[in-house]
């Protein structure tokens, strides 16, 4: 396995961000090419379509199942997935910006001097 080292003065949380969107980005591009509706966000797919959905294999996907990290749907002896639940588990990995955690950290002090 070969491993590359990039040195950045970038942030970190600001980076991981951007690869996030990148990622949602690049899925939503492979489900126009794959012909997947995106209008239709109810659309059951099965392991091997979820695997295609995220970019992972089908052996990743039923780990991520007996682990309880991806939320599934179980009839007989089918697994199915909802696609806007695969896209909220996708942002739900999101990290914040240093910009808005600090945005936040303001606001929470405003509100806290406000109500002492």
């Amino acid at each position: 396995m070969m491993n590359n080292i990039v040195f950045s003065t970038r942030n970190i949380d600001d980076f991981i961000s951007e690869v996030a969107n990148e990622v949602v980005k690049r899925i939503d591009q492979r489900n126009v090419k794959a012909n997947i509706p995106t209008d239709q966000p109810e659309t059951l797919l099965t392991v091997s379509q979820a695997a295609e959905f995220l970019s992972l294999s089908n052996a990743t996907i039923y780990g991520l199942i007996h682990k309880g990290e991806i939320p599934y749907m179980k009839r007989a002896k089918r697994v199915y997935f909802s696609r806007l639940e695969l896209m909220e588990y996708i942002k739900s990995g999101r990290r914040k910006t240093t910009s808005e955690i600090e945005v936040e950290a303001g606001q929470f002090l405003r509100n806290k001097k406000r109500g002492s």
